[in-house]
């Protein structure tokens, strides 16, 4: 299905056809949500009161910047790229090719989830989604290299299933991750992972626990209260509710995907 040998691959390629992300309306503006592939004509400049997310509505990577796009309120236009054949001007534009990927009005490009998250919050006056503190700030960012430990788990048990391996030991696993999850919560005493309001580390999290139905993997939560309160808080976010769609169609996708026949405008 997928490969799944070095996790900096795996979690590049799986952009390519895994999840999906949807778009704050009041904010984004797009002439079509389709993709732009190979000989594509390159967008015009970004106007000068926008910035520009290269995005594949299906990448989780890039819904962290979609959803921060949307808590902040940035207004914002989506461009989404093929990623089995993709432009040759968005491979000018950023060389590893990956989503996200942002484009200023004065053409400066940022990648990279983390980072792309970090400027937009910097940079755009609103709710500030990081701790004002470095301490605060260094807390989210081990926490996201905890978390993107536990990344390959969501990807390889389904793999398995599909294969027909026994993915019950992989299950305890990701159970565990969970259960440690749900004792940061309890600690804390706070409804979300960085106190009583939605933070920058929830939504570097939350698209990989939006998408647990279609994985099949809700059961692994079993025995995390917490943690499934923190979930169904998340599920009531305006940004979230802008940067979804229902488990129906992530499942269709991926059975899409599994064929190896990915359609990056599926439902449109």
């Amino acid at each position: 299905m997928f490969a799944v040998s070095s996790l900096h691959f795996n979690l590049a390629r799986l952009c390519q056809g895994f999840f999906v992300a949807s778009l704050h309306t009041s904010t984004v503006k797009m002439a079509s949500e389709k993709c732009l592939a190979k000989g594509s004509a390159a967008p015009g400049p970004v106007p000068q009161d926008k910035i520009r997310i290269y995005n594949m509505r299906f990448c989780p990577f890039a819904q962290r910047t979609k959803l921060v796009l949307a808590a902040k309120g940035i207004n914002h236009e989506t461009v989404n790229i093929h990623l089995k054949e993709k432009p040759e001007w968005f491979l000018a534009k950023n060389p590893l090719g990956l989503v996200p990927t942002l484009e200023t009005p004065a053409g400066e490009i940022i990648y990279e989830s983390p980072i792309t998250c970090d400027y937009l919050d910097e940079v755009y006056a609103g709710k500030k989604l990081l701790p004002s503190s470095p301490y605060g700030k260094a807390q989210q960012k081990m926490m996201l290299e905890h978390f993107s430990k536990v990344l390959p788990l969501f990807y390889k048990i389904p793999m398995g299933r599909r294969n027909g391996d026994d993915v019950s030991g992989l299950e305890t696993e990701l159970k565990e991750k969970f259960g440690k999850l749900n004792e940061d919560l309890v600690k804390k005493k706070s409804k979300f992972f960085g106190g009583d309001s939605i933070t920058m580390i929830d939504y570097m999290m939350w698209p990989w626990f939006e998408r647990l139905a279609a994985f099949g993997l809700e059961h692994c939560m079993d025995g995390t209260p917490e943690l499934k309160k923190w979930t169904e808080l998340m599920w009531e976010d305006p940004a979230v509710k802008a940067c979804m769609h229902g488990t129906d169609t992530y499942r269709v996708y991926i059975e899409a995907y599994a064929t190896g026949k990915p359609d990056y405008d599926y439902g449109l």
